[in-house]
């Protein structure tokens, strides 16, 4: 179970790093939904590496096969089944690292766990995996598009650069338009201008994705251990490197009063809404209709071109330096991740709350 994600619209993820490839299965995808296989490519473009000057240069084409579960065009509602085969391994770049831990890695712990590690890349702990997640999130958003849920994720900090408003200030159409994936374009200049920087001394650095659910109805999320916000939390601290998650107003609000943070109620036009939206759009663990966002933190890439020391299997400290094509910065690649680990949870909680309804 540990390798499926879900518990209606289910995501289970297979492959590794420097393997034939890395694929999946989603099962509880509803029926006769139009399948656009060029906004799932799209969607895995977004994520592919060599993207750009600010990613890795390893170059993957990334092109999903579909191998079961669509007919004509539309989902059958059977199991959708799917490949991308990798192609442009360089599993020698790892030599160097069979008999050693890198430092942060999951070697050690892979290793202490398993009795055996596939040190190429990472294997399985290797953000590679998340092409799956990239290709079931496509598949959730083309299911919650028919149902006007919209999820839009960007870059609001790398490092120290962080951007001074929350989302309702900027122009999320603008998130494609540089390497970034920042809306605002000044600030993913100096952002640019940072990742281009450490990755010429070898270093990495991390920051924070922010992700906006809108169009959400009332009422998904189940008490007392299904809460729509731990749902979300469980899903985005899978992804590779996250350190950290927070929604509404998250860790800012603890330094607050309730009469500071409550959002009043009023009458909307005959409509129940909240004048403010600080709870972030779920209250009691179930959504109340207004947006949801949440902010992701990220940690530095582990992997650094420059010295660190460590220790050999059997214990024996010495030194690494690490070769191969690495992100300076994963933030860029990691927008459309969370994106889709976010419209898998969306979707698999609107599932769960008709079961509810019958």
């Amino acid at each position: 179970m540990s390798n499926t994600f879900g518990n209606l619209f289910r995501l289970t993820s297979f492959g590794e790093s420097h393997g034939p490839g890395v694929g999946g299965v989603v099962d509880g995808m509803p029926a006769g939904i139009e399948v656009d296989t060029d906004f799932i490519q799209a969607e895995l473009n977004r994520r592919r590496p060599g993207q750009s000057r600010l990613t890795t240069p390893r170059k993957e084409d990334d092109r999903v096969e579909i191998l079961s579960g669509v007919f004509e065009g539309r989902t059958t509602g059977c199991p959708i089944g799917f490949l991308v085969r990798n192609a442009n391994q360089h599993s020698n770049d790892y030599d160097n690292i069979r008999d050693l831990y890198r430092p942060s890695h999951a070697d050690f712990t892979y290793t202490r766990k398993y009795g055996l590690r596939d040190h190429r890349g990472g294997g399985r702990s290797s953000a590679r995996e998340t092409i799956a997640r990239c290709v079931g999130g496509a598949l959730a958003k083309l299911a919650l598009r028919q149902l006007g849920i919209q999820i839009t994720a960007y870059t609001s900090q790398v490092g120290s650069i962080a951007l001074p408003h929350d989302y309702r200030h900027y122009d999320l159409t603008l998130t494609e338009s540089n390497d970034v994936r920042c809306p605002d374009t000044e600030k993913a200049v100096e952002m640019a201008a940072l990742i281009s920087e450490v990755k010429a001394a070898g270093d990495t650095i991390g920051g924070v994705i922010t992700c906006v659910v809108q169009g959400c109805p009332v009422g998904l999320g189940e008490p007392a251990f299904g809460k729509l916000h731990a749902a979300l939390g469980g899903a985005m601290l899978s992804i590779n490197a996250v350190k950290g998650f927070e929604y509404g107003l998250g860790f800012a609000g603890a330094c607050q009063r309730g009469s500071e943070q409550n959002d009043e109620f009023y009458n909307d036009n005959g409509r129940i809404s909240t004048r403010t939206n600080r709870s972030g759009g779920i209250q009691g663990g179930i959504s109340n209709g207004q947006d949801i966002y949440f902010r992701v933190a990220f940690k530095p890439v582990a992997t650094l071109l420059m010295e660190q020391k460590t220790v050999t299997t059997d214990g024996t400290e010495t030194r690494l330096t690490a070769r191969g094509r690495h992100d300076a910065c994963v933030l860029p690649r990691a927008v459309p991740v969370v994106e889709a680990m976010a419209a898998m949870t969306v979707l698999d909680y609107y599932l769960l709350n008709r079961t509810t309804l019958l």
